[in-house]
């Protein structure tokens, strides 16, 4: 049985561990002749922040893109990458976790498979990609490489 991929999901949060994750979702991508859609989940802080209005989006939106522009140097001409970014919790809704987030990302973007940092960068297991990185290996449908 062959593996199919065209397109390679990595959440990214904009730390060296998520930046690790893009090498990895590139060289997969390169593997298959595939593509790489980088989600920046925003944290939880973040997010209750934006909730009450005290965040700038713009200020949100330059580090996101900024995490991408370094992500793009690492892409070989042939490997094309994408993004999109989504808040990793809600003050309103406590059925959306940074897993959850992840999935449907998975599911809209329609990913083959999915590259996701494991280890939270400060240790702290509620770091959003930590989280995320159980829920994901528990109920992903795709093949989930943890890096």
């Amino acid at each position: 049985m062959t593996l199919a991929v065209e397109t390679v999901l990595t959440p990214v949060d904009g730390s060296d561990t998520s930046m690790r994750a893009i090498e990895y979702a590139v060289a997969i991508a390169e593997r298959y002749d595939a593509g790489v859609h980088a989600l920046y989940v925003v944290d939880e802080e973040t997010t209750r922040t934006a909730s009450f209005g005290d965040v700038d989006d713009s200020e949100l939106a330059a580090a996101n893109e900024a995490f991408i522009a370094d992500a793009h140097e690492l892409a070989p001409e042939g490997v094309s990458l994408s993004h999109s970014s989504a808040y990793g919790f809600s003050a309103m809704t406590k059925t959306r976790h940074p897993g959850s987030v992840v999935l449907d990302a998975a599911e809209d973007v329609e990913v083959d498979f999915i590259v996701i940092p494991r280890q939270p960068v400060s240790g702290d297991p509620d770091e959003p990609l930590g989280r995320a990185a159980e829920y994901v290996l528990q109920y992903a449908t795709q093949p989930v490489l943890s890096v």
